[in-house]
């Protein structure tokens, strides 16, 4: 299968799930036990793969629990995190699906069990938790056992259908994918923001590709609003992993989210010891200040949130803000997000954020912020993106690049909102679209109504407004009209219009004659 015909595959079946459990699960909460099993599957190979350690001979799957001694076990979880003896693997639980009357009973103490199989190593806080969020005992599955294990096992027997061979051996990001097309069809449906927690694959690539750009090595990345995972997952995917030599950071403050991101880093064989996500306010409550600076920063933090800002005075002498000299609005926190990320950078290292455009232009606390980035050549370029890029909203945002080895005092501004191509619901950015900014992004080179470098003079003169419209001039696509080819034509019409008035005139004298 090439990788289109495996997404237009995953997404008949995810919608065949969908059809099996439509009306007893609402979308939002069908996308959970989706993405659960798909990452109960996973780990459930993943762990036999490393079993069986490409021993034919060995089937752990039909093996006995009783097998397993003290020595595997601890063996297994120093390596892998986790441990799963073989009557709880997903081949096993799926097998027995249909006719198991204890299903949703059984998967819950499976889950437990995964979970506290971690517990007293140095796993265990990467571990724990990792099934909260798939509630196999919820009246949303239905209000008797049975109608419970009816759903949970039509969830499981579809996930069992995606036959694409191994996790690793896809063409596709399964997780991502499966995660985007849910997104997709039930954020809006289910009145949430779903560009409050993914950021799509096309847009996660520019941004790890800004971050990385030119780096030959970087000690670890890191995301201060990491959702789901997926702007790490791209720097690994698109990167060398020995590029990113520490490993992979993130803090999410919603809990459903933080799981998901734990359980990509697995789907994605990122192993424990490679990745650190923790749970909170990143604003508030940071993780990482002991793990700082960072060499690659990328991040889409949420739009013109609400924070407590200046009614918590102590935040500005916080040395990620007192440097600006002014707190970020308390109903706008855009740029907390990114001073927090500035102050996280190393001297070598690029942050790429995905920025509300208004937070470029409006005065204020935010035009202060502006100036004390600009006067101290922390910008390095801001690109307007078209609009209609995220799920869930159809606003055209803005890429703001920080950096902190600038050669020059001069801030790009490149125009992309004209690039895109126009999808069913969506518009995204092909690899020619990536190509593009990220071309003009290295050399640095004006083109007209597409990129342009602007003076530290010329942007102070304009009140520091780092808008891309105020320095790149848009095309005009308007019709060029030659005047004077119009004046000849309207000059030859009206002289026809008068010899046909004579002509008229003449014909009716003639009638009444």
């Amino acid at each position: 299968m090439t990788s289109i015909q495996q997404r237009a595959a995953l997404q008949r079946q995810i919608w065949q799930i969908a059809n099996d459990v439509r009306g007893s699960v609402d979308g939002w909460d069908f996308k959970q036990y989706v993405l659960g099993t798909l990452f109960y599957r996973f780990i459930s190979e993943n762990f036999t793969s490393y079993i069986e350690a490409g021993d034919d001979s060995i089937n752990y799957a039909k093996l006995t629990d009783d097998i397993i001694t003290d020595d595997i076990k601890e063996d297994a979880v120093k390596t892998k995190g986790y441990f799963i003896y073989p009557s709880q693997l997903f081949a096993n639980v799926v097998a027995s699906a249909n006719t198991n009357e204890s299903l949703n009973t059984d998967l819950a103490k499976i889950f437990a069990a995964i979970e506290s199989s971690a517990n007293g190593y140095p796993s265990e806080m990467d571990i724990k938790g990792l099934f909260a969020d798939f509630d196999t005992t919820s009246n949303r599955l239905g209000n008797t056992v049975k109608d419970k294990n009816l759903r949970l096992a039509a969830v499981l027997k579809g996930v069992a259908g995606l036959d694409f061979g191994d996790f690793e051996g896809s063409h596709i990001d399964l997780f991502g994918d499966a995660y985007e097309f849910l997104i997709s069809n039930y954020a809006a449906n289910a009145g949430k923001s779903g560009g409050e927690f993914f950021t799509p694959q096309y847009v996660s690539r520019l941004i790890a590709q800004l971050a990385m750009h030119q780096q030959t090595g970087v000690n670890k990345i890191y995301d201060p609003a990491c959702g789901s995972g997926s702007l790490l997952l791209q720097a690994k995917k698109h990167f060398d992993a020995h590029l990113i030599e520490e490993g992979f950071y993130g803090q999410e403050i919603n809990h459903t989210t933080y799981n998901l991101a734990r359980m990509n880093m697995f789907l994605h064989n990122i192993n424990y010891d490679k990745f650190n996500m923790q749970l909170g306010n990143t604003l508030t409550e940071p993780h990482f200040a002991d793990e700082k600076p960072f060499d690659a920063i990328v991040s889409n933090p949420p739009y013109s949130v609400n924070w407590i800002g200046s009614d918590d005075p102590t935040l500005i002498n916080d040395d990620r803000f007192a440097p600006a000299g002014v707190l970020a609005p308390k109903s706008k926190a855009d740029f907390a997000f990114v001073l927090h990320c500035l102050s996280y950078l190393s001297s070598k290292g690029r942050a790429a954020i995905v920025c509300f455009p208004g937070i470029f232009y409006r005065g204020g606390a935010e035009a202060q912020i502006r100036k004390y980035l600009v006067d101290n050549n922390y910008v390095e370029t801001v690109i307007a993106l078209a609009p209609n890029l995220f799920f869930g909203t159809t606003i055209a945002v803005t890429i703001l690049v920080l950096s902190k080895r600038k050669h020059d005092t001069a801030t790009q501004f490149i125009d992309a909102s004209g690039l895109f191509k126009k999808e069913t619901n969506n518009n995204t950015l092909t690899d020619d679209h990536i190509a593009a900014i990220m071309g003009v992004f290295d050399s640095k080179e004006n083109v007209a109504h597409f990129a342009r470098s602007v003076t530290l003079e010329e942007i102070a003169a304009n009140d520091y407004n780092l808008s891309v419209s105020s320095y790149v001039e848009a095309k005009d696509t308007r019709e060029v009209v030659d005047i004077n080819a119009l004046n000849a034509k309207l000059k030859t019409t009206v002289a026809k219009i008068d010899r046909l008035r004579a002509e008229i005139d003449a014909i009716v004298a003639e009638i009444e004659a």
